[in-house]
């Protein structure tokens, strides 16, 4: 089977050729474009879903042999979230050859958060169909080894951290508001503010709410930090 130009090309990026382009096909074909003789990649995206968490499992059974589970827990969690998976499908540009019906590519189908994370586990789950688990385990460390590296400061949720922190001083849990929403609704940009109770403020903004709460926590506690 005869692929395109621009899927060539994210081989190329991917760092992967396959044997059976047809996987790679199914795996960067939305369900807004399918049809009976061209399947969308959920199937894909659930098996995806399922081999990224064993070679984080892996991974990170490796890396810290003393960590105990309650420490594992978080650092599974921050790898294999739906944020990491699109972050690293944009990192390797998939967004540029996904297949999308009319509807969804004019929505800005191929930079929304959600649609990228399923697509990236599409593409893992037809790299182990094609090339067998070590394929995929190989993949997948080295798109995430940066990732992997960095995992116990990325686990580390903000939002608790800033509210223990608060809480051990004896003052009200942090106040989250919604300062702004700019851009159009398939691209939002979310500014939040958080204020503590003693008036120590800070502002972020990211493209999720959750996103920029996450972020406006770790700003203030790094702020507090340094004092």
């Amino acid at each position: 089977m005869k692929i395109s130009t621009e899927l060539q090309a994210f081989q190329q990026r991917l760092g992967y050729e396959f044997s059976q382009p047809e996987l790679l096909m199914r795996a960067v074909t939305h369900s807004s474009i399918s049809s009976v003789t061209r399947p969308d990649n959920q199937r894909l995206e659930f098996l995806g879903d399922r081999v990224l968490g064993l070679v984080m499992a892996e991974a990170l059974f490796e890396v810290d042999r003393k960590a105990s589970e309650g420490q594992l827990a978080p650092r599974f969690n921050a790898l294999v979230r739906k944020e990491t998976c699109a972050d690293v499908a944009r990192e390797i540009d998939l967004g540029a050859v996904l297949k999308l019906g009319r509807s969804e590519m004019m929505s800005g189908g191929r930079r929304k958060e959600a649609l990228l994370a399923d697509a990236m586990e599409a593409v893992i789950a037809a790299v182990y169909r094609d090339g067998g688990f070590a394929a995929a385990k190989t993949l997948v460390r080295r798109l995430w080894s940066t990732r992997i590296d960095m995992v116990e400061h990325d686990a580390r949720d903000a939002k608790t951290a800033l509210q223990e922190w608060a809480q051990a001083r004896g003052q009200k849990p942090p106040k989250y508001t919604e300062i702004s929403r700019k851009g159009p609704d398939h691209a939002p940009v979310f500014t939040i503010e958080v204020t503590l109770e003693s008036g120590e403020t800070a502002q972020s903004e990211a493209t999720s709410k959750r996103q920029a709460e996450q972020a406006v926590a770790k700003a203030l506690l790094t702020k507090l930090e340094a004092k």
